[in-house]
């Protein structure tokens, strides 16, 4: 129905309403939320013209539901394809990006050890991954990223 209300929601506030206000009051009650809801349409559909009115005619065709951020960058920056987005959005490698990210932070280097990796020269353990008794002198202690 409206405002996702089922028809036992509806029901039960049928009757809510019944016993709260009487069979009798019922109806001056309707007529009277009915009356307060046609003034507040009225009230801003006459805001909303009197706003048209006065940024002039060129925002005739202006909608205010383009005030809403979502809908505002969905209408003019997703969905237009005069810059080129798409493709720039298309260009990007997010798990690539993430683990050169964490390899500058722990140290290590991704493009040589993907390279020995395809060559096949890496069958052991990499070395981040070994535990090691004690860190040498001036060695700061690992960094796990997972962990933070």
């Amino acid at each position: 129905m409206f405002f996702d209300i089922g028809p036992m929601e509806m029901i039960a506030l049928v009757i809510l309403a019944v016993l709260v206000f009487g069979p009798d009051k019922l109806p001056k009650v309707i007529q009277d939320t009915m009356s307060f809801i046609r003034k507040v349409r009225a009230f801003s559909d006459s805001a909303k013209e009197d706003i048209r009115k006065e940024l002039g005619p060129e925002f005739k065709d202006f909608e205010f539901e383009d005030l809403n951020p979502k809908t505002y960058i969905r209408k003019n920056i997703l969905e237009n394809e005069e810059l080129g987005l798409q493709d720039l959005r298309n260009g990007f490698d997010f798990r690539k990006e993430m683990a050169e990210v964490t390899d500058a932070v722990n140290g290590t280097d991704t493009t040589a050890a993907a390279a020995a990796g395809a060559a096949g020269a890496a069958t052991s353990t990499p070395d981040r991954l070994r535990k090691r008794e004690t860190l040498d002198k001036d060695e700061p202690p690992p960094f796990d990223s997972d962990a933070t």
